[in-house]
């Protein structure tokens, strides 16, 4: 599986362009998942139905199975799980979307920057980051693509990853 994460800042749009890559990917024959870094707690289930009183029972995992989708909860007891262990999760695809996940992993990132940014670039300090998907110019040696063409930056994505 290849890899390539999005890091930036919150409202920058990572979500929304690795939205718009997606069908763009598939159509190019890929099959794609994607990893998210949430950094509020969320819980995808509800006080009071059976796979909630199993976590709070004490259940490692539960895995809730309908005719249209399943979804594996695994609590994290003892701290986050390492990325690379998230990724193993995943059934077997020809491309991995990261969102998140800053300081981990060594595989290659795209810094996603708006005009709107105050905060200071990425890139300068993570090696990783091979190009910066933007919406307006930005002075440095890596590649900068139009944040608004996402037709340009999956093109980039599959040659940079020999898709």
């Amino acid at each position: 599986m290849k890899i390539i994460g999005f890091i930036g800042y919150s409202n920058t749009g990572k979500t929304t362009l690795i939205e718009k890559l997606i069908p763009l990917f598939m159509a190019r024959g890929l099959t794609v998942s994607t990893v998210k870094n949430a950094h509020h707690g969320f819980d995808m289930d509800r006080p009071g139905k059976d796979s909630y009183r199993y976590r709070e029972a004490g259940a490692q995992q539960v895995l809730i199975a309908t005719s249209q989708r399943w979804a594996l909860l695994t609590e994290v007891r003892g701290g986050p799980a390492p990325l690379e262990s998230l990724i193993a999760q995943l059934a077997p695809c020809d491309l991995v979307l990261v969102e998140g996940f800053k300081s981990e992993g060594q595989f290659p990132r795209i810094e996603v920057r708006r005009t709107t940014n105050t905060e200071p670039p990425i890139f300068p300090r993570d090696p990783n980051v091979i190009a910066i998907a933007a919406d307006h110019a930005i002075d440095t040696a890596l590649p900068v693509l139009d944040l608004n063409d996402p037709a340009k930056i999956a093109a980039f994505i599959v040659a940079r990853l020999k898709l």
